[in-house]
């Protein structure tokens, strides 16, 4: 059983700073993975944030976060993590990780692992 857990949401002022992190439980080795990050605010379908292969060298990022978000992992922690720059009103959602068992990634929901998710608001 692949067990991800979000954590590093909360509250920030509109152009704060948050850092997420994905971290695999149990008995689970994150560096098995490529792994991306999604969000969902309410009424609206889950969209595609950031993603990273399993060796790290391949990286991709949604337009709308491009040069503010920074995805990158840390196998021996067994954690993936999202830094967030300059955030907005408007990306106030539910942060998702998930992971897919393949080295690539790719920018749709199919993958196969999902955490519950973590909670960011951001106060214009």
């Amino acid at each position: 059983q692949v067990q991800l857990v979000e954590s590093g949401g909360g509250l920030v002022q509109a152009g704060g700073s948050l850092r997420l992190s994905c971290a695999a439980s149990g008995r689970t080795f994150i560096s098995n993975y490529a792994v991306g990050w999604f969000r969902q605010a309410p009424g609206t379908e889950r969209e595609f944030v950031a993603a990273i292969s399993r060796s790290g060298f391949s990286i991709n990022y949604a337009d709308s976060v491009k040069g503010r978000f920074t995805i990158s992992r840390d196998n021996a922690k067994n954690t993936v993590y999202l830094q967030m720059n300059s955030l907005k009103p408007e990306e106030t959602a539910v942060y998702y990780c998930a992971a897919r068992e393949s080295a690539m990634f790719v920018a749709t929901t199919n993958y196969q692992y999902w955490g519950q998710g973590t909670q960011v608001t951001v106060s214009s």
